[in-house]
């Protein structure tokens, strides 16, 4: 690739592996392995967009997502969502100052840079809108009055796929605001070997502060500058495409398994997340590879597989590498 040295004026950006690098160690210091959550969190950080975590309780979720906002001195807030939340419990709510005679706003829990919205499919419908649509516009609304959220704003939230009881999944349309869905597994045994020895201390594991707010917002600014070949655009396009058709790409098997494809979100998503990848490693422009590395945390939660694909226990993963085998890299 030839362009993008002429239309970025360098091939590489060394702030960007940098950033990473700093951000990445920091955290390591207090969690153990877990690389791949570590860096889908980080992507997810300096391209603006919500991160849905799935796995089983005990994996360092919380942990990795409170240290992450240590390293950049960003406030943090935790919220379990159960069954009898109410969006005010989330968002806040205008209170009668009898001092004043007048009513003031108390901000709740949402108003914070990064927040971890745990067990998110235990909260019904009306909280479940009410956060994502803070997500959406970055903004609350109460007594009238709508008030900004901070800058940079991150919502990552968990689901567990073990428990299913009392539980109201998230609609696919809701689904779709997320940026990415990572599946988060269980550490190999020398993994789990530090994690016993690390974490049986007396005193917690100290973070140091390594970047800072601003320098993430400059970092999206970077992000987006990124030289994106138009090769590599149509290659995005047809992955997304063949989401939606795969008879179109010779995939014509997994026609009846697919109900619905990745919307044009999707797309968008992608070609960021994508763009983020390559800025971690030090590139100004974006690779096919980065586009192949990061396609299954984009898209896993956007196809919806139909009662035939449960049938034969087809996932949408499963979809999503066989549409990646079979598209032609540019």
């Amino acid at each position: 690739m030839s362009g993008p040295a002429e239309v970025s004026g360098r091939a590489t950006t060394d702030g960007g592996s940098d950033l990473g690098r700093r951000i990445v160690s920091e955290v390591q210091r207090r969690v153990v392995g877990q690389e791949y959550m570590i860096e889908r969190l980080l992507i997810g950080l300096i391209t603006g967009g919500h991160v849905l975590f799935e796995g089983v309780p005990g994996l360092a979720k919380t942990l990795t997502v409170r240290t992450l906002a240590e390293t950049i001195d960003a406030s943090f807030q935790r919220i379990q969502f159960t069954p009898d939340l109410l969006p005010a419990d989330i968002l806040g709510t205008v209170i009668y100052d009898t001092r004043t005679g007048e009513f003031v706003p108390r901000q709740g829990p949402i108003f914070a840079h990064i927040v971890l919205a745990d067990e998110i499919n235990r909260a019904p419908a009306k909280v479940q809108a009410a956060l994502l649509e803070a997500m959406q516009e970055r903004q609350v609304t109460m007594g009238g009055v709508t008030y900004p959220l901070p800058d940079p704003y991150l919502v990552l939230a968990t689901q567990n796929p073990i428990e299913q009881e009392g539980t109201y999944p998230l609609p696919e349309a809701q689904i779709d605001r997320f940026m990415m869905k990572v599946v988060v597994g269980y550490p190999g045994r020398d993994e789990e070997r530090e994690i016993l020895r690390r974490m049986s201390g007396p005193e917690p594991i100290p973070i140091r502060m390594v970047a800072t707010p601003e320098q993430v917002r400059e970092a999206r600014i970077e992000i987006a500058r990124l030289y994106l070949d138009e090769k590599v655009g149509d290659y995005i396009l047809d992955i997304v495409r063949a989401t939606r058709t795969p008879g179109e790409f010779g995939l014509k098997d997994i026609v009846p398994l697919v109900e619905y494809g990745a919307s044009p979100r999707a797309t968008l998503a992608l070609a960021a997340c994508a763009r983020a990848y390559a800025y971690l490693r030090g590139r100004a422009y974006v690779l096919p590879e980065d586009v192949k590395a990061i396609a299954p945390d984009v898209l896993r939660h956007r196809v919806v597989t139909t009662f035939e694909a449960e049938a034969r226990e087809v996932t949408s993963d499963a979809i999503v590498r066989r549409i990646l085998e079979t598209v032609t890299v540019p």
